[in-house]
């Protein structure tokens, strides 16, 4: 029996690929699995839904100015890596497996500090502040992107859900579009600004409506928990605030409009899913770069967030859309790069570690 702790969280782009993970190892019978995340992420309520236990340590954000908490920081952070050490040993946890954000900095600390192999799986092009700092001493670096620069690293792909992964084994158009109480035959839009949502994408189709009816368009449009806005049934146009079946909604799809994370990226070239990209328009520009190899490809556009208007849905969305010929090719030249088994291309680093350990 081989006993892992997975850690991460916070939003989807982290917590998904964790689960994916996590079937594929119970894939095999007699292993164990456990995740460690935070009371408020995502993972709060997904892990437990797949599943699986989930393990809470603080949500501890690195201090950014000289305040209170500052010094306090290090206090708190010491508390949470004795914690995670305590069920390590408890548990006889054999590896540990992160995949970023604020449960992954102490898990790390805690598996090095007793000499259990980690292993960090990498879903951005920019690697995020955990990962960076904990790549040196990993026993191995599984990146979703070519261009990620960690050292050790491995391009192993997003870890994708079976329930993703079988779009491209199972013809579910017809089921998907019943689902969403869509016309079979009509061209079908995805709009998603992620598991939090986007403004921009939100407020523009919204605007945009009677334009892509007229032009034969329907949408799921999947607006996030943020938005001031509530489902919406309305024939062609199917507003919905959280989507529970996101496989269902890319088998529905001809194209898509969404950010740029990188499981929305990675999950869109493993469809073969085209797509236009609004990356979000603050921080370090990381979902621009997430989206550069399958752009570059010919799979996908890129458009700023201030330049994606309904002026923009009426010249450039709706012709591009309504090009049967062209969605086609953009699906193929998607296909090149998308990789729909990351899952399996993990787990296969994280054993080869517990096989050189043996």
């Amino acid at each position: 029996m081989t006993k892992y702790l997975l850690a991460g969280g916070g939003t989807a782009g982290h917590v998904n690929p964790l689960l994916a993970l996590a079937d594929e190892i119970m894939a095999t019978p007699g292993n164990q699995v456990w995740a460690l995340g935070t009371a408020e992420g995502l993972e709060s309520k997904l892990v437990p839904e797949r599943g699986y236990e989930l393990v809470i340590v603080p949500r501890l954000p690195m201090p950014r100015k000289i305040n209170s908490y500052m010094f306090r920081f290090p206090a708190l952070f010491r508390n949470s890596v004795q914690h995670v050490k305590k069920f390590l040993v408890e548990n006889k946890i054999d590896i540990v497996v992160g995949f970023g954000g604020y449960a992954s900095a102490p898990a790390y600390r805690a598996a090095k500090a007793l000499r259990i192999p980690y292993v960090i799986h990498e879903a951005n092009v920019l690697p995020g502040y955990a990962n960076r700092v904990a790549a040196k001493a990993a026993s191995a670096v599984g990146v979703a992107f070519r261009d990620t620069a960690l050292p050790k690293s491995t391009l192993v792909g997003m870890p994708l859900r079976k329930e993703i992964v079988e779009i491209l084994n199972t013809d579910l158009r017809f089921a998907a579009k019943t689902f969403f109480g869509l016309d079979s035959k009509l061209t079908t839009l995805l709009v998603t600004g992620g598991s939090l949502g986007a403004k921009r994408i939100n407020d523009t189709i919204s605007s945009s409506r009677q334009l892509l009816e007229a032009a034969g368009i329907q949408v799921i449009h999947i607006v996030g928990p943020r938005a001031e806005l509530e489902d919406l049934n309305q024939g062609g146009y199917q507003r919905i605030v959280y989507c529970d079946r996101m496989d269902l909604a890319l088998a529905a799809a001809d194209f898509a409009v969404a950010r740029a994370g990188s499981a929305t990226v990675s999950e869109f070239a493993a469809v073969g899913l085209p797509a236009i990209f609004v990356p979000y328009p603050v921080g370090n520009g990381e979902q621009k770069l997430n989206a550069k190899e399958l752009v570059e490809a010919g799979g996908a556009l890129l458009v700023d967030d201030a330049s994606f208007t309904p002026e923009y849905v009426r010249t450039e969305l709706i012709p591009l859309v309504s090009n049967a010929s062209k969605l086609k090719r953009m699906r193929s030249k998607a296909l090149t790069v998308g990789v729909s088994d990351g899952a399996k291309r993990l787990l296969d680093l994280v054993n080869g570690v517990l096989r050189a350990k043996a």
